[in-house]
């Protein structure tokens, strides 16, 4: 809020005080801001054991940022745009600071655990290095490894364990390093097929691999969903970004159904689309990378699409606008993922090094790879759903 003296003495005493921390406190950068709020934060850090020191940072951090951003707006009162700019300032830098400090409350910390208490103190350290500008980005995809993996992945991983409850199998088909080209159905109207796989790669594969995902141009043609989505590794779904990845040695993943697999209706779930125009199979030959299948169950049924809302997709300029039992009828609730029960496997690799580079650009074997990738996950995934049994409620087996 803007403050607002009652009288001309009171505006000029609070003028002076403000003159008076002008030189401890420059709040012109957003980044000074965020040093200042860890700063004034330290103490509590220095006292609280771990279940507690969330709490008190995050108020801390919380206070000193809505109290100095509140002064910074008195200063520039007389100019709305400046005033504009600091307020969102302060919405975009105390989300981002809370939202980091929050993974120091997780139900895993236990004041008991001296690991735990080692997790807390990584937590905070984080935000330290964070607030000081002390981490590194892949200047070409915009890659930020410790961001990932310290804020998106945890997001991610609750839904992973505790909401679809995923099982991941076919492991050892995965290199723990080197490149290789992940290939996958696609399904399920918003792409948690893409999230799951990414994050059961990295939390239980033994080598805690990066799988580096392609992604539609829509995705990152929205300028937040498109920052945090280069933040978490996923580079644009065209050949010079692919190759670039496999040839540095990166683990990819692409879904060569695209939309056509994403956005199909209920009633053709578990049913493969047209996987591309092999291009997948092209890639992994030029670069002589394995391709490894890889077949996901449990995406269908978080959003039960019975029809696309034609009009509606046309007016927003979207693939499709799914119409399911509960949304758009319920609003904010409808759209909320439904618990299905998942199972991901990974199948025994296709090797791509042994042809020769004038079959490259051969279109049979293209399409003879592609193939005999798309096959092998429509036979997994068949597999899967007779294991599997019912969509929802309690696993038979586990």
């Amino acid at each position: 809020m803007d403050f607002e003296p009652a009288d001309d003495l009171g505006r000029g005493a609070h003028e002076d005080g403000l003159a008076r921390r002008r030189d401890r406190l420059p709040l012109d950068a957003p980044q000074d801001l965020e040093r200042h709020a860890f700063r004034r934060a330290r103490p509590a850090m220095a006292v609280a054991g771990p279940a507690a020191l969330g709490h008190q940072l995050e108020q801390r951090i919380a206070d000193a940022l809505a109290r100095d951003l509140d002064e910074a707006e008195f200063r520039h009162g007389r100019d709305l745009r400046r005033r504009a700019v600091l307020g969102e300032a302060r919405r975009q830098h105390l989300e981002h600071l809370l939202d980091v400090v929050r993974l120091i409350q997780m139900d895993e910390i236990d004041d008991d655990e001296p690991a735990d208490t080692a997790q807390a103190e990584l937590a905070a350290d984080f935000v330290r290095r964070r607030a000081a500008g002390d981490f590194e980005v892949d200047p070409e995809s915009g890659f930020d490894p410790e961001l990932n993996q310290a804020v998106l992945m945890p997001a991610a991983r609750a839904l992973y364990r505790s909401w679809f409850r995923v099982r991941m199998r076919g492991l050892e088909h995965v290199p723990a390093d080197g490149a290789a080209l992940v290939v996958a159905n696609h399904s399920g109207v918003l792409p948690f097929d893409a999230i799951m796989l990414q994050v059961g790669v990295l939390d239980e594969h033994p080598a805690q691999r990066n799988l580096r995902l392609l992604g539609a141009d829509l995705v990152y043609s929205i300028p937040v969903l498109g920052h945090i989505a280069r933040a978490s590794g996923h580079v644009p779904a065209n050949p010079a970004e692919a190759e670039r990845l496999l040839r540095s040695g990166e683990l990819v993943g692409v879904f060569p159904e695209g939309f056509k697999g994403i956005g199909k209706p209920f009633s053709s779930r578990y049913q493969l689309q047209r996987f591309g125009r092999g291009g997948f199979a092209r890639m992994a030959l030029q670069t002589g990378v394995p391709l490894i299948p890889c077949a996901i169950v449990g995406a269908e049924e978080i959003y039960p699409m019975v029809a696309d809302w034609t009009e509606v997709a046309t007016r927003l300029k979207l693939p499709y606008f799914p119409i399911t039992p509960l949304f758009p009828w319920l609003g904010p609730v409808g759209a909320i993922p439904l618990p299905s029960n998942w199972l991901i496997e990974f199948c025994d690799p296709v090797r791509t090094d042994g042809f020769t580079p004038g079959q490259h650009e051969d279109d049979d074997v293209i399409s003879e790879l592609a193939d005999k990738v798309k096959d092998t996950i429509a036979t997994k995934i068949d597999e899967l759903l007779a294991e599997r049994g019912p969509a929802f409620g309690d696993r038979l087996a586990e």
